[in-house]
């Protein structure tokens, strides 16, 4: 049975839907409000999956919200939790992945990631707009070709205050391999100031 945790933080509530003795995640969530926290966690839940909404979070799931609001703040964290992405098609699975890798104080493009994952940018903005795992997995790190930023699940406001808070000064853009692919990746600096 898939658990949902949710627990309000300074101000922003933060929910995670967790699974089985190893903690499977099948999904997070962050935002002003409950319910448009909650109903996109459910949303991206297997279908007809059982859930129980759980009164107090367990050891594993304080980790994870802990996590969560540390993401949104911008800290470096670890992000290293089981994603269940067996009910995912492939091809989400694998622009996931890819973007998984973008490091604190980095973004790419759709493009970037069309090019390392195969297909176009339109395919791989279907997938982030469905990100059962923002922001752990972070689609907030994903711009426009031209560096402008694009949309946001969570308004584009939120997405330029959280890629202001990643921005480490990096300078040089940079290539890094995964699985195989190669992905383009920029710093936050790059992008335009719109």
């Amino acid at each position: 049975m898939i658990c949902i945790y949710h627990q309000r933080i300074n101000g922003m509530w933060y929910a995670a839907a967790i699974e089985g003795e190893d903690n499977r995640v099948f999904a997070t969530n962050f935002g002003s409000n409950e319910s448009r926290v909650l109903k996109p966690l459910l949303e991206s839940l297997p279908y007809n999956a059982p859930f129980q909404m759980a009164e107090k979070p367990n050891q594993h799931a304080e980790r994870l919200l802990a996590t969560l609001k540390s993401m949104f703040a911008g800290e470096n964290v670890s992000t290293n939790f089981k994603f269940e992405m067996a009910h995912l098609r492939s091809y989400s699975r694998k622009v996931l992945g890819l973007l998984s890798k973008v490091p604190l104080g980095y973004v790419t493009t759709y493009g970037a990631l069309a090019k390392a994952a195969g297909g176009g940018p339109r395919a791989v903005s279907r997938v982030i707009a469905t990100n059962p795992f923002a922001p752990l997995i972070p689609c907030h790190r994903v711009v426009r070709s031209d560096f402008s930023l694009g949309g946001y699940g969570g308004g584009v406001d939120v997405k330029r205050k959280m890629l202001g808070r990643e921005d480490r000064g990096y300078q040089e853009s940079k290539k890094i391999n995964v699985d195989g692919a190669v992905l383009a990746i920029y710093p936050v600096s790059v992008l335009r100031k719109d």
